[in-house]
């Protein structure tokens, strides 16, 4: 059976200026919920997962974040998935301009004249490095809480895969192509960076690629082709408001597909853009011992008031796309009897994102503790978090704003202490009784 994922991009909660903007989006993304619900009911089956490929919010604030939680988990109830299988990549949007003051404008500005070389020297440097992250603040609360944080050491961040069937994995890795925005960014004027250019190549496993912001943003979109096209099967992005889809072959064997997502919730409704969003299928294609890849796209229906198969965005285009996977074919193929009795229902895996940094993980966390981790950095204010870690984390009582490294580092060192429990009963109190954490 394959693993099907809720692929939404652009949701931009916080963007309605008026009344009236934010009755229609409200509108249309309940009825996103109700579409998706019927889809998958129709097909007798439940989400393995959401993805969202940036611009969650529209001017990174937290009051956007605590809405766009609010409806992500109406959406996951609908779509039979655990909130906790969202998977978050940040855009534009999720950037705080408001934080960028002349001097992170003018370090930016320069990263994009040097390129690599000072975006290295800054990441390895711990104050330069914060600083690049500032811009992120409510992001990275919001995008912890689901085992999403950003990667602060500039590298790709990877923390979920599913079993196809037996040695058979298909692997997300996530990208920060917000690393550098600014307050405007000229197409071609981005950074990706050497260190995210750099995706693993496993035997078994296909790589997808999930980032806002499509191939030809960037002033390294050579040498970063150069990797995806070679290590990775799918890339997933977002940015430009308008689906397209292309299957290019690589080399004899090994295929790559680009997909590019329509807005969730556009700027604006017009002829060309309008409500947008995409139901994926993953599946192995065991004749040609493959990926495979169908696509429902899923459109507003202006007339209708509702969304329905966009078989414009369809027509011509071959569905499901199996895509050459040389990373499959690499690894012994699975047992016929084993693939059959796994069928029926794909195995996620949600591995925890490193805790602390050099890419190795302080602990594993089990199902309750992403759950407490949800709760503890997406839904708790800076006053909330911090006095549940001066009274679990042994702080001082003068303790003031932690930085987020050091947020993680005492959340993760209260499990390892064995006080679920008490972190458990904490966070409901500051969740019932928010006025006493203020």
């Amino acid at each position: 059976m394959s693993a099907i994922f809720i692929h939404l991009s652009d949701i931009h909660f916080g963007q309605e200026k008026d009344g009236g903007k934010l009755a229609t989006n409200t509108d249309a993304k309940d009825c996103l919920i109700k579409d998706v619900q019927s889809e998958l009911e129709a097909k007798g089956v439940k989400a393995s997962g959401i993805i969202v490929t940036g611009d969650i919010a529209y001017s990174a604030q937290e009051e956007e974040y605590a809405a766009a939680g609010a409806w992500l988990d109406q959406l996951a109830k609908c779509a039979g998935c655990d909130p906790k299988s969202i998977q978050l990549v940040p855009g534009n949007h999720d950037i705080d301009r408001g934080a960028i003051n002349e001097a992170l404008s003018w370090k930016l500005q320069l990263i994009r004249e040097k390129g690599d070389a000072l975006l290295d020297a800054l990441l390895d440097d711990d104050k330069d490095r914060e600083s690049l992250f500032t811009r992120f603040e409510a992001y990275r609360n919001f995008a912890e809480g689901y085992g999403c944080d950003l990667d602060t050491q500039g590298e790709y961040s990877a923390d979920y895969y599913v079993e196809l069937a037996p040695g058979r994995i298909l692997r997300f890795v996530r990208l920060n192509s917000a690393l550098i925005c600014a307050k405007k960014d000229p197409k071609g004027g981005l950074i990706l960076g050497a260190r995210q250019r750099i995706i693993p190549e496993v035997d078994g496993e296909e790589v997808v690629v999930l980032m806002h912001h499509p191939l030809p943003w960037f002033l390294d979109t050579v040498e970063a082709r150069k990797y995806i096209e070679n290590r990775a099967r799918v890339v997933i992005s977002g940015h430009e408001h308008y689906p397209s889809v292309e299957v290019t072959p690589v080399e004899g064997g090994r295929d790559l597909m680009m997909l590019a997502a329509g807005a969730t919730a556009p700027d604006a409704v017009d002829g060309k853009y309008t409500y947008k969003y995409n139901i994926l299928e993953f599946d192995w294609d065991q004749e040609t011992d493959s990926l495979a890849v169908t696509i429902n796209p899923r459109t507003w229906d202006d007339y209708r008031k509702r969304f329905s198969r966009d078989e414009e965005f369809l027509a011509g285009k071959e569905s499901p796309h199996i895509l050459a996977s040389p990373n499959f074919r690499k690894s012994a193929p699975p047992a016929l009897e084993d693939y059959q009795h796994t069928a029926a229902a794909p195995k996620v895996n949600a591995i925890v994102n490193p805790i602390s940094g050099a890419g190795k993980a302080e602990m594993d966390f089990g199902a309750r503790a992403r759950t407490l981790r949800l709760k503890f950095f997406r839904d708790l204010n800076d006053a909330q978090r911090l006095k549940i870690l001066v009274d679990l984390a042994g702080l001082p009582d003068d303790m003031h704003k932690l930085d987020h490294s050091l947020e993680r580092a005492f959340f993760a060192r209260i499990l390892k202490k064995g006080l679920g429990d008490e972190l458990a009963a904490a966070i409901e109190i500051a969740l019932t009784n928010p006025e006493d954490h203020q």
